[in-house]
């Protein structure tokens, strides 16, 4: 049960009196989709219900899903599911919050690379392009394409009138590696790119045929450096709306107008974009760096400026929770909501002037986080070496010791309040996972800290360092 509570995201709604909509007609982008990557920390309902109308208040005004084995799936697809999966009346809830808060719901389907979560099963094994790795669909078995179809026709079931599915596609490695591949790239002209453009015509089409009013949406890098004319040549660009995503803090402005040209040549009626707003600076962060998200969106808009006004459709704010299905999990998104507050207001109003600084801060309470002052002591007169050998300055205990005891006793309370508000926000297993990878190794580190010093401060026979 998710215990209804006061919160800084409900206190924003409030707050944000101004009409956003007539602030995003300045924006060059008219969608701005949130990412909610589900196969990390996947948030409670009720706390999507908390954060859905800050979404709106900041100036989204859609929302895209990443459900991997979050989703129902049913039948011979079952399983799939997480333990925690949410159910499909807690689908049809999420959908009702978001069409409350005004946010357009794009689920996401990953169909051909990042299959982890599928091909992990051994009942799906044999459908690895490499047997060894999980990662990528063999695209030539008819069995692949058939799974796929299972998977996307049972999320559109439970998302009916979507305008757009997300079929994913990005990062397939190992694509032509598998042996069924390398004998089929061995005949002439068959190559690497035609065997991706033929799996991702495969997919989109299915989608066409079956959803006429659903335009699949697609990440972009595995189609960067297929030739223009293989690309026209084709049905891709008439089947799919693809998403040029890119992370960096610089990103390659001309790099990124000469793609947009190659698209539109190749005959790509829509592009969008893709930028972060956390889970893409260290496969294990745990606190956002906003300053690089920020310049992030700054470059982004800087693209949208480059390239005619009818090109790019919108832009996905991605918020990644784990690099790929088996690695730890980065930032949570509460964590990540100061991040996404600022790239959503740069988003609306093109800039970060003081006005829009102040406008974040004054909801969000920001203030400057002060660096502890005993980690210069620590690392300058108890390092390691000085650890082993139980050799410290006395002057440097009197320096080290409060406030080592005094970081313990707040971290240790903190670790409980975190525990408990965990506990509200995410499912057992987030949690368990949570404290182990980010808080328990903290606490343990301090405890032996004090241990160390505690002997080290104990009269010794001599006093000077070995030798």
């Amino acid at each position: 049960m998710c215990l209804k509570q006061k919160c800084p995201e409900k206190r924003f709604f409030s707050y944000m009196t101004s009409k956003n909509s007539e602030m995003s007609g300045s924006s060059p982008f008219k969608m701005r989709l949130v990412h909610l990557d589900l196969k990390g920390a996947p948030p409670k309902v009720c706390y999507l219900s908390e954060i859905f109308p800050l979404f709106r208040a900041l100036g989204a005004n859609g929302v895209l899903i990443e459900y991997e084995d979050m989703f129902p799936y049913e039948g011979h697809l079952r399983l799939l599911r997480a333990k925690h999966a949410y159910s499909p009346s807690e689908i049809k809830e999420i959908l009702h919050l978001a069409t409350l808060n005004e946010l357009e719901v794009i689920p996401l389907v990953q169909t051909f690379g990042h299959m982890e979560f599928v091909l992990k099963h051994e009942a799906l094994a044999h459908l690895r392009e490499v047997a060894r790795f999980p990662n990528t669909l063999n695209p030539h078995k008819e069995e692949s394409l058939a799974l796929v179809r299972a998977m996307i026709d049972q999320v559109m079931e439970l998302h009916p009138g979507a305008r757009w599915l997300h079929v994913g596609c990005d990062e397939v490695y190992y694509l032509g590696e598998g042996e069924t591949s390398r004998q089929w790239l061995q005949q002439e002209p068959n190559s690497k790119a035609e065997l991706c453009l033929s799996h991702m015509e495969a997919v989109a089409s299915h989608v066409r045929a079956r959803y006429p009013t659903t335009t699949p949406l697609m990440w972009d890098d595995m189609l960067r450096d297929i030739p223009e004319d293989q690309l026209s040549g084709s049905r891709v660009p008439q089947l799919v709306e693809p998403v040029l995503w890119d992370y960096g803090a610089d990103l390659d402005l001309h790099g990124k107008a000469l793609l947009v040209e190659k698209y539109r040549k190749s005959g790509f009626s829509w592009l969008w974009a893709a930028s972060a707003f956390k889970g893409a600076t260290g496969v294990n962060q745990s606190l956002t760096p906003i300053e690089h998200h920020l310049r992030n969106h700054l470059q982004w808009l800087q693209v949208a400026g480059s390239v005619p006004a009818d090109t790019l459709r919108g832009i996905i704010l991605t918020g990644w929770q784990r690099y790929d299905h088996f690695s730890v999990l980065c930032e949570l998104l509460p964590v990540g909501i100061p991040s996404l507050a600022v790239c959503l207001q740069v988003l609306l109003h093109g800039d970060f002037a003081e006005n829009v600084k102040a406008r974040v801060e004054n909801f969000l309470g920001i203030s400057s986080l002060e660096e502890m002052s005993f980690r210069r002591y620590v690392t300058g007169w108890f390092s390691p070496y000085h650890r082993r050998r139980k050799l410290i300055h006395p002057v440097m205990i009197e320096h080290i010791q409060p406030q080592a005891l005094s970081l313990l006793a707040r971290w240790s309370a903190l670790a409980g309040e975190l525990e408990a508000a965990l506990q509200r926000v995410f499912y057992p297993d987030t949690v368990e996972e949570w404290l182990e990878e980010n808080v328990h190794p903290s606490l343990r580190r301090l405890q032996a800290l004090l241990q160390d010093l505690g002997e080290a401060a104990r009269p010794r026979q001599d006093s000077g360092q070995d030798s």
